[in-house]
Formats: C-alpha cells, structure tokens, sequence
C-alpha cells in the first residue's frame, strides 16, 4: 500500500472567516460579541475593530441596540487595520464590514489562511434590498456565514431587510447608500412590508409574473351539460 504523504499545511493551526450579516436589528454584533467572548473564555489573543463611521452608540466599542458592548478600535480602511494588527494575534473580530474597501476581503482570506480566526459583521444589503459593499465577496470566501433576521416591525414577520425612513416616510432610491443611524432613521421590515419611493423604471419591469388560471366552469354548470 503506497505511504500516506502528510502535506506540510497539515500541521498548521486551522484558521477559519466566519461572516455574520443580516438586516438592521437582527443581532449581528449581539453575535459578534458572543464569538468573541467564547475566545476571551479559551484565552485567545484577540483584537477588535470597527469602522469609524459607525459611532452611533459609543466611538471605540462594539455596542448592540440594547447597550451590550465591547471594546474595539475605530479604523477608517483595511490599511489601519494592517498596521495596528499585532503578529501573535489568534482571533480578529471586524464589526460594519460593509463599509470597508475591497482590500479587506483579500486581508481576511490571509489571515485564515495564517491560522486565525476572522469575524467580521456587517450588513449584506443596503435599504434598496441591494447588495452592501463588500458583503458579497466576503460571503463568497467564508468558511461560514451566520445570516440573521430580525422581526418585521409592521406585521410581526421574519424581516431580512432593513427600512430606511426621512421624515417618517420610505427612502427614494436616489438618496445616499450610507447614512448611519438607529431607530430615528431605520426599521427592520419583511419584503412584503419593505418600500422604497422612486424606483427606476427598469427595476420595475418584471421578470415573471404569475399566469392566472383559467376559470373552471361552476358545479352546477357541468351537472347540468351531463343531465342534458
């Protein structure tokens, strides 16, 4: 029997990116603070970041909508991440991924791929149900994606999208990707209750549409052809 080669990535320590994303309201850092904590319980040597538009709840933490919080350094792009990381680091944790450049899917693949595990949170779609950012290539590249959905606030639904509210009234289209805030700007909607104002034209036009069926001629009709 021929002898069993061993390859030499065999003996590393199995490092692994583990995305977390979902709509507004869903739990994604209440989730992200959790798998951090379960590092901190093993004694893992952890460091976590946060984009620095995100300064809602407080500047350099992690903070759920209910006030649970850790601590994290606010970055503004992949390339402070990469000078602050220090070499003995064994777990990563980044919350609002979504507003990050492009270079920080490439930086995650690295450090799995060196043995660390990384966290990173964010929101896979924006208020028009479109795509967020960076999202989908980190999706895409992950060893593991926790998708959350949050309670829809008008019917009581599951919501996986995220309403975005100007005075009260839904979001047009045009209105910027980014504009950062909680419950005064943003709701957790399901997709029967999601709007948006100002659609594109071509956006509206459907794909498919359901065919109707056709009407089926009364009982007592088809009685009365039999009797005849």
């Amino acid at each position: 029997m021929p002898q069993r080669i061993t390859p030499a990535g065999a003996m590393k320590p199995l490092g692994q990116l583990i995305v977390i994303c979902g709509s507004m309201f869903a739990g994604k850092s209440e989730e992200l603070i959790r798998l951090v904590r379960r590092a901190m319980y093993a004694r893992k040597k952890i460091q976590v970041f946060k984009h620095a538009l995100d300064d809602r709840f407080h500047h350099s933490a992690v903070a759920t909508h209910n006030g649970v919080q850790i601590d994290a350094v606010p970055v503004r792009n992949t390339q402070e991440i990469l000078n602050l990381l220090e070499p003995d680091t064994e777990v990563v944790a980044i919350e609002e991924a979504q507003f990050f450049d492009e270079k920080l899917v490439r930086l995650c693949v690295e450090l799995a791929d060196a043995g660390k595990t990384v966290i990173a949170a964010g929101l896979d779609q924006d208020f028009r149900r479109q795509p967020f950012g960076i999202m989908p290539q980190l999706m895409a590249v992950a060893d593991e994606v926790v998708k959350l959905r949050a309670i829809c606030v008008v019917c009581g639904r599951p919501a996986s999208h995220t309403q975005r509210l100007v005075d009260g009234r839904p979001a047009a289209w045009d209105e910027p990707t980014i504009l950062v805030g909680a419950e005064d700007h943003y709701e957790a909607r399901c997709r029967n209750c999601h709007q948006v104002r100002r659609v594109p034209a071509h956006l509206r036009r459907r794909l498919w549409r359901p065919q109707k069926r056709a009407k089926t001629p009364p009982q007592s009709a088809k009685l009365g052809e039999k009797s005849a």
